[in-house]
């Protein structure tokens, strides 16, 4: 069974995530490959902005600017996929979610693992532009964002109970998450049998040895 982390990007009172996510959490729980890790981020109130190589303490052994980013980041690196599901909030993702990933610092917790996305809005937009932004905001962080995507356009009226009023999107959920299902299982065969250090770390040492020379 894979890990997968489901993290919910919105932390707004009145939220439609709470319309979107139970869906998720039930069909995903339900694939039959994974093993659901349900990370809402209204349940992590992460310092915002605030990690750095000052707030790092031991590289071999992290403090972090608090306590539960050390948590946040232990939690994430169990991972060996991640769907996220977000709103866009003016043509990007909601600062909660860029902060959350932003704060898995010197863990690599995300590296060399799949993500996917669902997107929702009370338009008609369905978050397309925030997960185009958040794609390259995964690639960042060594992720490997996958092409197919879930859009919910009008989110509040897109659902009747936990099922999608629209079929489709039943679909493209399934579409998704056996997509999440094969790289994730090639990706976590791939780490190990032995993963390449970060490319950063590649180029700093090759760097040094340049100037040794």
């Amino acid at each position: 069974m894979l890990n997968l982390k489901i993290v919910v990007g919105s932390t707004r009172e009145g939220r439609a995530a709470d319309l979107v996510t139970p869906w998720v959490v039930d069909r995903a729980s339900r694939h039959g490959d994974f093993d659901v890790d349900l990370l809402d981020l209204r349940d992590w109130p992460l310092p915002m902005f605030a990690e750095n190589p000052q707030t790092l303490g031991d590289p071999s052994d992290p403090t972090y600017s608090d306590p539960i980013v050390r948590s946040w980041n232990a939690r994430i690196k169990e991972g060996d996929a991640y769907l996220f599901i977000t709103p866009e909030y003016n043509h990007s993702v909601p600062g909660a979610l860029k902060n959350a990933i932003d704060s898995v610092f010197a863990s690599f917790g995300f590296r060399n693992k799949p993500a996917a996305f669902v997107g929702y809005s009370g338009g008609i937009a369905a978050a397309v532009r925030a997960i185009e932004h958040l794609a390259h905001i995964a690639i960042e962080a060594e992720m490997v964002p996958l092409r197919n995507t879930v859009l919910i356009p009008r989110v509040r009226s897109a659902f009747e109970g936990m099922n999608p009023v629209d079929p489709v999107a039943d679909l493209s959920l399934g579409v998704m998450l056996d997509d999440l299902a094969w790289w994730g299982a090639l990706l976590q065969r791939a780490r190990a049998a032995g993963a390449l250090p970060p490319g950063g770390q590649r180029l700093r040492e090759a760097q040094a040895q340049l100037a040794a020379r």
